[in-house]
Order: C-alpha cells, then sequence, then structure tokens
C-alpha cells in the first residue's frame, strides 16, 4: 500500500481522469519514443506515473522531486519497478555529476519557478553531450490571456517567444511542438495509417484543408547542443487516448444528462404556466363575483 499524496488540485494523480488525464499522459508517452534504452532523468516527477511509465522503455530512469511526501509516496507506489529510482532533489541544484543522462524530461515545470536560466543550465550540465531534453510549459498568451484565468501555483508564465529566448540561451538547437486537447472525427485504415489529411469547416461553411490552424496550449521543446540530435519531428503528429475512452464517456454522460435536464426543465415550466392560468381563472372568478355583488 503506496503513502497517501494529498491532491493539490496542482500535482497531477493517476486517479485524475478525463482531459487532464490526457494532457499529462501524452507527454510521456510522447517522450518515451526517444527513451528506449536510454539513461532518463525526470526532473520534478510529482507522483511518479510518468517516471514508471518512461521506466517500461528506458535502461534506467531517476524521478526526483523537491517534496519528499511525493518521492516516500512514488518509492512505494512503484517499487516494482528494478530500473527505476526516487530521490528528493532541487531541480535547480541536481545532485548528479556532468554528463548523467542521456534524457530529461521536465513537463509543467519551468512556470512554478522563477530561477528559470538555471534550470535550464542545471538540464544541459546533467545531459551528454549527445543528450535530448524534453520538456513542456503553457503558453501564457492561450492559458491564461485568451482564457482569462489565473493559475494561483504559477510563478512565471511564457509567450512562445519568451521560452524560445530561454531556451536558446543554453541549449544551441531545439525544436518547438503544440499540444492541446481537441474534438476531431477521425477516419482512418484500420491496417496501417501512414498520411494525415487535415480539414477544416470555416463558419460560413467553405472546406479548408492544410495545417491545424487550432493555438496550441502548451509547447512541447526538445533540445540539444547540435541539430543533429533533434529527432525528425517536422510534418508529424501524435495522437492520444486511453482504452477506456474516458474523455468521450464524460462527454456523453454530460449530454444525456444536460438533455434530461432540459426535460425536465420544460416539465416544470408547463407546470408553472398551468398554474399561472388556473390562478388567472381565480383571479377572473373572484372579480366577477365582487361585481355581481355591486
Amino acid at each position: 500500500m503506496s503513502e497517501k499524496l494529498e491532491f493539490t488540485g496542482e500535482r497531477f494523480m493517476p486517479e485524475c481522469v478525463r482531459e487532464i488525464r490526457y494532457e499529462h499522459y501524452h507527454r510521456y508517452a510522447f517522450a518515451s519514443q526517444w527513451c528506449r534504452d536510454a539513461h532518463v532523468l525526470d526532473a520534478a516527477c510529482g507522483e511518479g506515473y510518468g517516471a514508471a511509465l518512461l521506466a517500461q522503455f528506458a535502461d534506467r530512469v531517476v524521478g526526483v522531486d523537491i517534496s519528499e511526501d511525493a518521492v516516500a509516496h512514488a518509492r512505494q507506489r512503484y517499487k516494482g519497478f528494478p530500473n527505476l529510482e526516487f530521490e528528493t532533489a532541487d531541480v535547480t541544484c541536481l545532485p548528479f555529476p556532468d554528463s548523467s543522462f542521456d534524457r530529461v524530461v521536465s513537463f509543467e515545470t519551468l512556470e512554478h519557478l522563477q530561477e528559470q536560466e538555471l534550470l535550464l543550465r542545471e538540464f544541459r550540465r546533467v545531459l551528454k553531450p549527445e543528450g535530448l531534453l524534453i520538456l513542456s510549459s503553457p503558453d501564457k498568451a492561450v492559458y491564461s490571456d485568451q482564457q482569462g484565468f489565473e493559475n494561483e501555483f504559477h510563478v512565471r508564465e511564457l509567450y512562445r517567444d519568451e521560452l524560445e529566448a530561454l531556451i536558446d540561451e543554453a541549449f544551441p538547437a531545439s525544436v518547438l511542438l503544440g499540444q492541446k486537447l481537441m474534438f476531431h472525427s477521425v477516419i482512418w485504415s484500420p491496417g496501417n495509417v501512414n498520411r494525415v489529411q487535415q480539414q477544416t469547416l470555416r463558419e460560413q461553411g467553405s472546406l479548408a484543408e492544410g495545417p491545424l490552424t487550432a493555438a496550441p496550449v502548451y509547447f512541447m521543446a526538445l533540445c540539444a547542443a547540435r541539430a543533429d540530435l533533434i529527432p525528425d519531428v517536422s510534418g508529424r503528429m501524435w495522437l492520444f487516448g486511453d482504452a477506456e475512452e474516458s474523455v468521450y464517456a464524460h462527454y456523453y454522460h454530460e449530454i444525456r444528462k444536460n438533455m434530461a435536464a432540459g426535460q425536465l426543465l420544460a416539465e416544470r415550466e408547463a407546470e408553472v404556466e398551468a398554474l399561472k392560468l388556473q390562478l388567472a381563472n381565480r383571479h377572473g372568478r373572484w372579480w366577477r363575483r365582487w361585481f355581481r355583488r355591486g
């Protein structure tokens, strides 16, 4: 039985469902393709679910987090992985020698720190010369400004140009990808998929073909010391889901609930109108009796 870890509303837990589950797990699933047989650091690993996922592919995974409670929980919950370990550490001062890891992953960490430049330099230090950093961070323009949202746990959110400038200071080569949970109708060949066609229906009813035009909520960055170490991701797109299709299950549940609520509201409105009519009729009869007395 694992140590119980308090849900703060910010740290993701595997028990969380629907949209937040897709967003968080997809980042690690995305990173896993470049972690096979590698020595991986999961910086700010939180509950440990992502490090455990990567341990299915990597030769060795080390998860670090500043929270002693989180590390104690992770050690207990994921003790079945012989190639996985967890340590308490500050990600801006990592307790590892230079060039210790083939890969460093750090998702939704930057925005929680003021010392972001120091963080990126520390990631570069512990990476091997041919290593790869994979990180994510919300786009302030969409995540906060566009949605009118303020996350109390975030210390320093970045716009795209700020994120790119920050990365460029520590890593000579990088590529930026976008992440966003979206609803799409998908038609595919059950045997093989090797080409994706994107079609968008515009407000006027016209059909547009081409790249995705939606603004990403989060950025995913691949960073390295040289351009030839960056994986070729041009023109590629990654889809993610769970076997239970939990987002759709919730969506259909809400639709059914709203339809039932709408039917109930219509019935109540009809009852109110009937009562108003009865009241009006009684009121009319009272006035007629009063005038007859006069």
